[in-house]
C-alpha cells in the first residue's frame, strides 16, 4: 500500500514530464540531509542549532522518558530556501506546493571543477556539457548540483571557508555556487521545479547581491542547500522528495531531503 502511495504522488508531481514510475520496492532509498546537531554548520550571522534536554530518565513510576526542546535559524544544516527569502509576494515556506518539492531527479557533477578552484562558479556552460553527455533537461525535475562539497562537512574551515562568526566570517566564506546565467537557464529555459546543492548557498560565496537566489525565487523555485553527499545518485534517473518543516510564514526551514533510486537505473 505505501508502494502504491508513493507512486502515485510522484506520478502527480512527474506531471507533464509523463516520467516513468517506479514500483517504489524495486530500488533503494538514499538520505541526503545532513543531521543537525552541536556541530551543524550554520551561516556565520545566524544562530546555530541547539538541543536542551527537557527530561531524560527513569521515571518514578517505572519507565523510561526523554523529551528535548530545539531552536536554531531556518537557514542552516540541511535547509529549505522558500522564495520569499529574496522575493516579496512570492511563496512562504508553507506555501510551496508538494509539486515543487517531489519529482524526478537530476544530478550536475560539477566536482572536478571545484576540486582545483573552492569558489568556482556554475555556469550554464556547464549545464548546457552535462547535457550534450545526457540529454536535454526536460519535464520539470528538481536539479541538485554535486560540487564533492558534502565530505567536507561538519569542518567549518574546510565547508565555509572560515570557523568565524558574525559579519567577519561572511567576510571569509570560501565555497562554490552557481552563476546568475546558470540560474537564469535553469529558470527560463528549463523550468527545472526546484534547484538543489551540497553548499551553503546556491549563490556562491563571493555573492553580495544574491543574483541567484533572486532569479529562481521570481519564478517561485525553492533551493534546497547544504544538501548531503549526492555521490550516489545518478546522473539522472532518481526522484527526490524534499519535505521541510512546515513553517507558516517562513522563508525556510530544516529540510528532510531523500532520493529513490530504481534498480533498472544504470548503475543500480
Amino acid at each position: 500500500m505505501r508502494a502504491l502511495i508513493l507512486s502515485a504522488l510522484l506520478a502527480t508531481a512527474a506531471g507533464c514530464g509523463g516520467a516513468h514510475t517506479p514500483a517504489f520496492e524495486d530500488g533503494e532509498w538514499i538520505d541526503l540531509t545532513h543531521s543537525f546537531d552541536d556541530r551543524s554548520l550554520y551561516w556565520p550571522t545566524t544562530a546555530p542549532f541547539v538541543l536542551s534536554t527537557v527530561s531524560e530518565g527513569m521515571t518514578e513510576q517505572g519507565y523510561y522518558y526523554s523529551a528535548y526542546a530545539f531552536q536554531g535559524s531556518e537557514h542552516g544544516g540541511t535547509h529549505l530556501d522558500a522564495p520569499i527569502h529574496f522575493q516579496a509576494d512570492r511563496q512562504t515556506t508553507d506555501e510551496v506546493p508538494i509539486d515543487s518539492l517531489i519529482g524526478p531527479a537530476i544530478v550536475i557533477d560539477v566536482s572536478a571543477q571545484t576540486a582545483s578552484d573552492r569558489n568556482y562558479g556554475i555556469s550554464a556552460y556547464d549545464i548546457r556539457d552535462w547535457e550534450a553527455e545526457y540529454g536535454q533537461i526536460n519535464g520539470q525535475p528538481i536539479v541538485l548540483f554535486n560540487t564533492g562539497s558534502a565530505k567536507l562537512w561538519p569542518d567549518a574551515q574546510a565547508y565555509l571557508g572560515t570557523t568565524r562568526r558574525g559579519p567577519g566570517g561572511v567576510a571569509e566564506l570560501s565555497f562554490p555556487g552557481l552563476t546568475p546565467d546558470a540560474a537564469d537557464f535553469l529558470a527560463n529555459e528549463r523550468k527545472v521545479r526546484a534547484v538543489g546543492i551540497d553548499t551553503p548557498s546556491l549563490d556562491m560565496a563571493s555573492s553580495a547581491a544574491f543574483l541567484v537566489h533572486r532569479i529562481l525565487f521570481d519564478q517561485n523555485i525553492p533551493g534546497f542547500e547544504n544538501v548531503a553527499d549526492l555521490s550516489g545518485i545518478p546522473p539522472r534517473g532518481a526522484y527526490v522528495f524534499a519535505l521541510p518543516m512546515k513553517i507558516k510564514g517562513g522563508s525556510g526551514g530544516p529540510l528532510r531531503i531523500v532520493a529513490f533510486v530504481p534498480n533498472d537505473v544504470t548503475g543500480h
